[in-house]
């Protein structure tokens, strides 16, 4: 079952017990603006305020109560706020080849395995770009596929452009999640129930 909320993530989790869900994969602000001066510029999409900051301390340790095991993109953005002792670091190879942005992102986890790439060129994705940081279906059902097991309760607090949640519904997997932006929340649920209704045509 998939169940997704348009609310504040904290509000979110404060609902549930200790150790809820099994692993929650997360992708949240990191920080770095999206004023039209940094990073963002030149971007397409529409100039909103939520990568003006990134998530508090009290998020974390709150994610790391309602689930047992955590995977946390941008990580390397929140060197104060969360553990670095893990063994294993997941890196999304974008493949670029000189492209602008980065080569490249890293997620932390808490999983006690070795360090694994995922080689995705950007240019592969052929959905329709609903988010400035949208990450492929194929990158999640990648993670689910190597760190979650059959039956796991997924969490994330981030939805965005909803790639999770195509990806657990491809393979099963229940997932809770919620988007604070009322305008990605819309575009998430379209694009989650055109995914559900064409894999129902065939």
């Amino acid at each position: 079952m998939i169940q997704i909320t348009n609310e504040d993530n904290m509000e979110l989790m404060a609902r549930y017990e200790d150790n809820h869900f099994d692993l929650a994969i997360v992708d949240p602000p990191y920080g770095i603006g999206m004023d039209g001066k940094n990073n963002w510029s030149g971007s397409k999409h529409e100039i909103k305020e939520w990568d003006n900051s990134s998530p508090s301390l009290e998020y974390f340790k709150e994610l790391f109560r309602v689930s047992k095991n955590q995977i946390i993109w941008g990580a390397n953005h929140f060197i104060s706020k969360i553990p670095f002792d893990s063994k294993c670091w997941l890196i999304w190879d974008k493949k670029n080849d000189g492209f602008s942005f980065a080569d490249g992102e890293m997620a932390w986890t808490s999983f006690d395995t070795a360090v694994r790439f995922f080689r995705y060129h950007r240019g592969q994705q052929t959905d329709k770009r609903i988010h400035p940081t949208q990450k492929p279906v194929k990158l999640y059902e990648w993670i689910l596929m190597n760190y979650a097991k059959e039956g796991d309760k997924i969490l994330d607090t981030h939805l965005g452009s909803g790639s999770i949640a195509i990806a657990c519904h491809n393979l099963k997997f229940d997932l809770v999640a919620c988007e604070l932006d009322k305008d990605y929340y819309d575009a998430a649920m379209k694009r989650l129930k055109q995914h559900q209704q064409q894999l129902t045509m065939f």
